[in-house]
Formats: structure tokens, sequence, C-alpha cells
């Protein structure tokens, strides 16, 4: 009997082993675009609109959608800041848009009028004091409030 529960649970390692290899392992995250790279959200159902990643992993040229599990979106404020693409989320700050982990943002003042960067990349150590965390960033796109 121990025989047979060695041979199962070593089977089981060789399984977990193999699927590990074969969702990447170490493969880093390349290069990303975000589609649509511009939304107007009063065009949008419900004002919210699907922001959607697809990237390339070093080690293949063949570009995959990502989820959560690959890369983190924000909110990285007003289009007119000065450095809106630098890869730090909006924190403390005023709010005028979210998105989600499923790349779903939608305009959230009633009355800001204008553009917003939605942010897509992998954290890195960095964090801002009164400001989200800050990214690496992969790909930016634009979100138009009424």
């Amino acid at each position: 009997m121990t025989g047979l529960r060695s041979l199962a649970v070593g089977s089981l390692l060789l399984l977990t082993l193999i699927a590990m290899l074969s969702c990447g392992g170490g493969h880093q995250l390349q290069t990303v675009t975000i589609t649509p790279s511009a939304a107007d959200a009063q065009q949008a159902p419900s004002g919210q609109v699907q922001f959607v990643a697809t990237g390339v992993f070093s080690g293949s040229s063949t570009p995959v959608t990502l989820t959560s599990k690959d890369i983190t979106w924000c909110y990285g404020g007003d289009a007119n800041a000065a450095t809106p693409t630098s890869g730090i989320c909006a924190g403390n700050i005023a709010q005028f848009a979210t998105v989600d982990q499923n790349g779903v943002a939608q305009c959230t003042s009633p009355t800001f009028q204008g553009s917003v960067v939605i942010l897509a990349g992998v954290p890195s150590n960095m964090m801002m004091v009164d400001a989200g965390p800050q990214l690496k960033v992969f790909g930016s796109a634009v979100l138009t409030c009424p």
C-alpha cells in the first residue's frame, strides 16, 4: 500500500511540475497592447468601457489576452497632468474614474469633464505617499468622461 501511495504522490508532483512549466514558468511580459486605445464613456453602455490587454511574453511571439494574474489595472489620473503615464496609480487624489482588475473602466465624478489615463502594468516595489502603487507600465489608454 505504501508503494502505491508513493507512486500516486510522485505522479501528482510530476503533473504539477509539468503544468507549471507549460504555463510560462519564468517568462517575462515583454509588450502590452491595450484596446481600445481611447474610448468615450458617454458612448458606452452603462458608461462602462471594457479595455482589453494583449501581451507577448519572452520566449514567444504569440500575443495572448492578459488577465489579472498577468497585469494590474489602475486609474492613473487626469490626462492633462504633467506626467499622466508615469506609472503611479491614483491613490488619495480626486478619483474621476475607476478601473477594475478585469479592465472595466468608468467615470465616477458627475462634475468632471475631460480625459483620464487608464494604466496596465506590473507592480513595482515603490509606493508613493498618498498615492497608489507604482507600476512598470506596459500600456495606457485614455477614457473620456462626459
